[in-house]
């Protein structure tokens, strides 16, 4: 499975959304997006899930980060992109529990799935 997650800023803060109750991974802070469906593109994927579980638009900048993980029943590719908000609508929970705007060095605070590691180093560093 690949999936699209966004890596968005404002002020110095990052964008986390949290997962529903009954999902897979419930409860996980994680960075917006979702899966690419069959044919779809991936930037394209990202944009459609931000918009459909938090209602904000956004345009893709570049891929930032890409990470592997091997779950129990699933394999997933992640792609992680840099993404600016394209309005000033504000976040809401369509597909989310709740969000967050978290300074880098916060992001240890939240429970995030294994996969987006690398990601949270890179954005610690300043990257």
């Amino acid at each position: 499975m690949i999936v699209a997650a966004a890596v968005v800023k404002r002020e110095g803060r990052v964008l986390l959304t949290r997962r529903l109750q009954g999902t897979h991974l419930a409860g996980f802070w994680e960075f917006p997006g979702g899966k690419v469906e069959e044919g779809e593109d991936p930037e394209a994927a990202v944009v459609r899930e931000c918009r459909e579980e938090c209602a904000i638009d956004l345009e893709v900048v570049d891929v930032i980060e890409v990470a592997f993980h091997r779950y129990e029943r699933k394999d997933v590719l992640l792609l992680f992109y840099e993404c600016r908000l394209a309005s000033d609508r504000e976040v809401q929970h369509l597909g989310v529990a709740e969000h967050a705007w978290v300074l880098p060095s916060q992001l240890r605070d939240y429970p995030l799935p294994p996969p987006d590691e690398r990601l949270v180093r890179k954005l610690q560093a300043g990257r």
